[in-house]
């Protein structure tokens, strides 16, 4: 006899998730992805957006300015 564990939920979810997501398009994976984005940014307030958006512009720019010192070597 083996003494394997059973799975816990959580495992037995993301194998459920995985095999949803390779039976899908790509069309409709990002169909999925937009609408969980949009369900997503309705919740937050005005302001929390403002400041989610200023931490993406930042980021951008620190990779930009990280990509462009590297190509100077």
């Amino acid at each position: 006899m083996t003494n394997k564990k059973p799975l816990s939920a959580a495992e037995l979810q993301s194998m459920g998730g995985k095999a949803r997501a390779a039976s899908l398009s790509h069309a409709e994976r990002a169909e999925i992805a937009r609408r969980g984005a949009e369900a997503r940014a309705r919740s937050l307030s005005p302001a929390k957006r403002s400041q989610i958006a200023k931490k993406a512009v930042a980021a951008r720019e620190a990779k930009r300015r990280a990509a462009k010192k590297g190509g100077r070597q």
